[in-house]
């Protein structure tokens, strides 16, 4: 899928001194539905609903155990970002290969306002798929919050799949009473180690 404006953007992986741009990229993100889950003795439900107001989401700052700054093998694996025309950073992706159940987790992935409704998203979620396939990964995973709305729809229609839930996951945090849903997607043509 072309970015909708032509703009060409150069996917590449990250440096130790993009660590600051990464950093700064801002995250949040404006909803006007969200999913509200209903949890059963068996299972669970989403249910889309209208908030109104809409709903703005702010993350807070990661808690960092590391001292080095900007350290991808700290982070579990490469960073690849989305650079504009302009030299701006338009969106990253940060993700970790665990061998032992070929499993490639988005650790994170941020579009920045200015950029997003124009393919950057699906683009860097190629690279990462991409680095999957490189690696034997037979599927991608990520975990993402109930409310974020956007990104749900938008991760299924790379097709993710809604494949767990966690209840307790942000409980002690700035978001708590969201949930974390976990969504994955087969890696096709992976090269089998």
């Amino acid at each position: 899928m072309p970015p909708a404006d032509d703009t060409t953007y150069e996917i590449r992986t990250a440096t130790p001194e993009d660590a600051g741009l990464v950093e700064a990229l801002d995250g949040s993100f404006t909803t006007a539905t969200v999913f509200h889950v209903e949890t059963a003795e068996d299972g669970f439900t989403l249910r889309e609903a209208a908030v109104d107001p809409p709903l703005t989401k702010v993350f807070p700052d990661d808690e960092d155990d590391s001292t080095d700054e900007g350290d991808q093998e700290l982070r579990g694996g490469p960073i690849f970002l989305a650079v504009a025309p302009d030299g701006s950073l338009a969106g990253f992706v940060s993700v970790a290969y665990a061998r032992w159940n070929r499993r490639l987790t988005i650790e994170d992935i941020e579009v920045a306002p200015d950029h997003r409704g124009r393919g950057v998203g699906r683009a860097l979620m190629s690279r990462a798929e991409e680095f999957a396939r490189e690696r034997g990964a037979g599927h991608i995973w990520l975990e993402v919050t109930n409310i974020n709305a956007p990104a749900i729809h938008a991760y299924r229609r790379m097709g993710f799949a809604l494949c767990g839930l966690d209840t307790s996951l942000y409980e002690f945090t700035a978001s708590a009473g969201e949930y974390a849903l976990y969504l994955s997607k087969p890696c096709r043509g992976a090269n089998r180690d």
